[in-house]
């Protein structure tokens, strides 16, 4: 494949797909190839580790979760994986990272929690704590939604429509 064509393949994937039955039909029309041209080079992507995923972006205040919590806990280095393991397993938990400790923060695993209401949100965290035995976490609120996009990775344009 020509090099103008991959970047013309992975412009369009990084952008917004339509929604509609066939969105990658549309995408493959768009650049002038077949829809399983398309594809095929996709699953090279995916082999070679260059695309990991192709997931939703969820808006979630939309769809009702107004209780939006970044919890940052203190997990001692050598239960990170049980404990991490625990808190994934609750299905209002959309993130789970470990992070570095910091001079002034002790934290080191971060978690994002969606629920419908604070209090509902309080109680998860709560049972997160328990089943850990993780008592030392900050619970921080979102309080307002400024910016919400997928990362771009390249700056290239397309001549074709842009979604």
């Amino acid at each position: 494949m020509d090099d103008s064509r991959e970047k013309q393949i992975i412009f369009k994937l990084q952008h917004e797909f339509p929604l509609i039955p066939e969105p990658y039909k549309k995408i493959a029309d768009d650049i002038g190839i077949p829809e399983n041209e398309l594809l095929d080079y996709m699953i090279e992507l995916k082999n070679n580790k260059t695309l990991r995923r192709i997931g939703a972006v969820l808006n979630h205040r939309t769809v009702g979760f107004l209780a939006n919590a970044m919890v940052v806990w203190a997990v001692p280095a050598e239960r990170i994986k049980e404990v991490s393991d625990i808190m994934i397993s609750f299905p209002q938990v959309s993130h789970c990272y470990e992070r570095e400790i910091l001079k002034n923060w002790n934290y080191n695993i971060y978690t994002m929690i969606h629920s419908v209401s604070y209090e509902l949100c309080d109680d998860i965290i709560k049972q997160i704590s328990q089943m850990t035995n993780i008592s030392n976490y900050e619970v921080l609120y979102s309080t307002k939604e400024l910016k919400k996009s997928s990362m771009l990775y390249s700056g290239i344009k397309s001549d074709k429509n842009n979604y």
